[in-house]
């Protein structure tokens, strides 16, 4: 039966899952250069323009239609037929789901216009991200959570480590390689142009994420109390982490301290409903650690993945996937994992990690080459000296 707490609770997550985007664009478009502000919020704008109709007419019937091999849903709900205020198996209308659905698939191709900053045409990424959007993480979200082969075989994911962060993360690699890095990148100083920027961006996340993981219990109960406690703890964790770890190394930044909390949210995405504020601790911790370990890394081998998406969200996403296989426990969501003597739950999330790396890695390489040869992905070198902000836009973010 319809359920109205649980109806509410759901669209509220909704909308704060919807508010995590321009967190999205706020977070990177503090990070970038102040030529390219404007452009870096355009870009998680139009990832929820383009993909709030792409789900409507195919994507929530390609993610969560009836099964199709394992692979793919069938065109059951194409265009929304058969997608009412009727509540089905739920306590919630089929229209309240789908629009929580919605605002992650959103969400997603927000975070991977990370490696795209300061250099992408408006008008490739309007098309990479929805062939990125249909061919990747519409499969993706099938194989994990509408029935799929990774939902056979047990690989758990309660809110998107699998399906949001090691998609956008690893794609995000994959698409820094084949678009090479900005112009004068190693050569000079490419500084963040405004903190605090970045710091509303990071503070609109953390807020978004007790939707994005409290309503993933898709009711107002103790799965989505759970949930909410260990995304603060972890998120507080990870901060911890990767601010010590920044310490040691010289001062604690601002920044790394945001960072670091976006590393402790990513990484208990997967494990919100499988795991004690006790092992969100440990989680967000190590997190923090491991997530600012990578950032050095992609700096070291000199690779422009321009705002870190696969250090945080790639990295980070591997990692909670792999500790909700350990530290899952049946007093939360009724699944234990490794420290609880159940090794085939670790060894899904394993094989469910490593598909989810490799299919998202190859076909955004691809994809992303098909983009370059037909229509070309870059802006010229002209347009990216003056600024995306004017040269695709024709707008300043700061007139003085």
């Amino acid at each position: 039966m319809l359920d109205s707490g649980d109806t509410a609770w759901i669209l509220i997550s909704t909308a704060l899952v919807v508010l995590m985007t321009p967190g999205v664009g706020l977070f990177y478009g503090g990070m970038v250069r102040k030529k390219n502000v404007v452009s870096m919020l355009s870009l998680s704008f139009v990832a929820l323009i383009l993909i709030s109709i792409q789900w409507v007419l195919v994507g929530y019937s390609l993610a969560f239609g009836s099964d199709i091999a394992g692979f793919i849903g069938d065109m059951d709900f194409l265009g929304l037929q058969n997608v009412g205020m009727d509540c089905g198996n739920l306590t919630i209308p089929h229209l309240a789901f789908m629009a929580f659905q919605l605002a992650f698939a959103v969400v997603t191709l927000a975070i991977l216009t990370s490696t795209m900053a300061e250099r992408v045409r408006m008008s490739a990424f309007m098309i990479f991200g929805l062939l990125w959007t249909t061919l990747v993480y519409d499969p993706l979200a099938h194989w994990v959570w509408g029935g799929g082969w990774l939902a056979q075989i047990g690989a758990l994911d309660f809110a998107g480590g699998t399906v949001v962060h090691i998609s956008s993360g690893f794609s995000a690699l994959a698409l820094a390689l084949v678009i090479g890095k900005r112009r004068g990148f190693g050569e000079g100083a490419m500084e963040p142009h405004n903190i605090p920027l970045t710091l509303l961006g990071a503070a609109l996340l953390w807020f978004g994420w007790f939707g994005f993981n409290g309503g993933s219990a898709l009711a107002a109960n103790g799965l989505a109390a759970n949930a909410f406690v260990v995304t603060n703890t972890s998120a507080s964790a990870g901060a911890l982490g990767w601010v010590t770890a920044n310490w040691i190394r010289g001062k604690p930044s601002s920044l790394g301290m945001v960072s670091g909390a976006i590393a402790g949210l990513v990484a208990i995405t997967p494990a919100a409903g499988f795991v004690t504020p006790m092992s969100a601790i440990v989680i967000g911790l190590i997190a923090g650690i491991i997530c600012y370990k990578a950032m050095l890394f992609r700096i070291k081998i000199g690779l422009d993945e321009s705002l870190d998406a696969w250090a945080i969200h790639g990295v980070g996403g591997l990692w909670g996937a792999l500790a909700t296989g350990i530290f899952a426990t049946e007093l939360i969501g009724g699944y234990s994992g490794l420290l609880y003597g159940n090794a085939g739950q670790f060894i899904a999330q394993i094989i469910g990690t490593g598909a989810a790396i490799i299919y998202a890695f190859v076909l955004t390489f691809l994809l992303a080459k098909i983009v370059d040869i037909t229509i070309g992905l870059r802006v010229t070198e002209e347009e990216e000296y003056v600024g995306l902000d004017l040269s695709q836009h024709g707008e300043s973010a700061y007139n003085s």
